[in-house]
């Protein structure tokens, strides 16, 4: 568990675009929490290894803990939306939800327009500071700091324009801080491949400037030139560019910052938090006196919705019968991932020993997310929960999975041999305590035969991590799989992007709809 010292610091004036909705507000935001990169009343203002640019860097920073960037919406748009869960919570709890787990999602739904809201927040922080590290006359830094808080700030805003392109599809591009709102353009939305190369330009922006590592006890979790890389193996894969998807995860591999080492048990864990696994987490923290402030409510939104000391959250996001069928006989990682309620005559237990609650007298759902499970002893002297969980955004397994279907689908015999040895690495640790043959390597030397087992090693390792939507829509087999697992009204003719918000559309003139809305 993290401790902290408290510090307010000014974030500075930032400007928001009316015609996405945003109002303009100059205002002062503080950050009280010694998380990514931040200071203690020791080191302030600025420690050695870091920059006078953080007091605008951490605006950003701060935005990914936002509810509407990683809670709500997200975990909708993201995980409900898929094959691997189902909306969970009661049955009538949150029309949003239902029809993110049913489909169709309409342009009035309120979390499509909370996500615009919070990316375009997001967005407009990252602008802001980078205005501020252009432009700013009081602080006097060398070029080499100039360009490498730059670096940190375009790499969130490429992550925010990611995950707006592949939830909304083309979206307008906002990259500068317009003084007032008469100087404000009302903006049409940009095509995709324009807001493809857009994130690309800032994410090898990024990697070009940001450091291998971080000082981890001063800075624990903050962005480094690996998760650049990883986050644009992640943008060339969405694209099908397949050789450099394969060439920026491999700089990943051959970094020696990241390995295979941590335990899948441990990575979910408050123990496996920034571990060698962590490419890029969202940081979040809580003790008995700040339970909230400076967390984030991403466990509680999928916590346990139980009784007494089982009174851990919302219960969204419930794991769906066909990801439990989908593990192969023996794989630890599914009594890691989903958390089976006990019955009226089995009784089944927690990560942690506990005895779980019965289902349907005491939790409406009979499985919840087990990866978001705060260690009760957490639990029981701080927040049921559990915001101080951080969110598992880019992991190295996920990088080594990229490698291996790039590699794959570059072809050829080293390139498909490479991809199997490294789906086999993912494999050798998942099997780790399990019975002698479970999880066996995958001998597959033929590319289809070879992809379908790295589609399958996808959505196991990464189950309810936020990937299998959209794996599933870049593979083409959207409609296929959804379809055949209880989402019979999901068309691939609209359902692979949501809808522009009404709202939006209602404040921006400009703002076309997507197809079939």
């Amino acid at each position: 568990m993290k401790k902290y010292k408290k510090l307010n610091y000014s974030l500075g004036m930032f400007f928001w675009v009316l015609a996405l909705g945003l109002g303009f507000t100059g205002c002062k935001k503080f950050l009280d929490v010694d998380r990514q990169g931040s200071y203690t009343a020791d080191d302030y203002p600025y420690p050695g290894g870091s920059g006078p640019y953080d007091q605008f860097i951490f605006g950003a920073y701060n935005d990914l803990r936002s509810y509407d960037v990683h809670v709500d919406g997200f975990v909708g748009a993201t995980s409900i939306r898929s094959d691997d869960a189902d909306k969970g919570s009661t049955p009538s709890d949150i029309a949003d939800q239902i029809a993110m787990d049913n489909f169709p999602v309409l342009p009035d739904n309120g979390r499509c327009n909370a996500l615009w809201r919070g990316y375009y927040t997001l967005i407009s922080k990252c602008n802001s500071a980078i205005a501020n590290i252009d432009t700013n006359k009081v602080i006097v830094a060398s070029e080499a700091v100039k360009l490498q808080s730059k670096a940190e700030v375009k790499f969130i805003r490429g992550y925010a324009y990611f995950m707006l392109v592949r939830l909304f599809g083309g979206v307008p591009k906002v990259d500068s801080v317009y003084a007032d709102v008469a100087s404000t353009p009302v903006l049409a939305r940009s095509t995709a491949a324009e807001i493809y190369a857009f994130i690309e330009e800032d994410l090898n922006f990024a990697k070009s400037y940001l450091p291998v590592e971080w000082d981890k006890t001063k800075f624990p979790g903050r962005i480094t030139s690996g998760a650049a890389h990883g986050m644009l193996a992640k943008v060339y894969l969405t694209q099908k560019k397949w050789a450099m998807a394969m060439a920026e995860a491999q700089v990943v591999m051959n970094s020696g910052q990241y390995n295979l080492s941590t335990p899948y048990s441990t990575i979910f864990s408050e123990e496996g938090e920034n571990s060698k696994e962590s490419v890029f987490e969202v940081q979040a923290t809580a003790s008995a006196t700040v339970t909230q402030a400076n967390g984030i409510q991403y466990a509680s939104f999928q916590g346990v919705r139980g009784p007494n000391n089982w009174n851990l959250g919302w219960g969204f996001n419930s794991p769906s019968i066909y990801l439990v069928n989908a593990y192969e006989a023996g794989d630890p990682r599914k009594n890691r991932t989903i958390f089976f309620a006990s019955t009226a005559t089995t009784t089944n237990t927690s990560i942690f020993g506990e005895t779980n609650p019965i289902y349907p007298t005491q939790v409406p759902n009979e499985r919840y997310n087990q990866k978001v499970l705060g260690n009760p002893a957490l639990r029981n002297s701080i927040t049921r929960g559990c915001w101080w969980m951080n969110v598992r955004i880019l992991r190295y397994a996920d990088v080594v999975l990229m490698f291996a279907e790039a590699a794959n689908e570059v072809g050829g015999e080293a390139n498909i041999t490479a991809a199997r040895n490294a789906l086999n690495s993912v494999r050798a640790r998942a099997r780790q305590g399990a019975a002698a043959g479970v999880l066996p390597d995958v001998t597959a030397t033929a590319q289809d035969a070879l992809r379908a087992a790295i589609w399958h090693e996808r959505r196991i390792e990464l189950a309810m991590e936020h990937d299998r939507f959209f794996d599933l829509v870049r593979w083409g087999v959207a409609a296929e799989v959804l379809n055949a697992s209880g989402k019979p009204n999901f068309s691939d003719a609209k359902d692979v992007l949501l809808p522009i918000p009404q709202a939006q559309r209602d404040l921006n003139s400009k703002l076309t709809q997507n197809p079939g809305y």
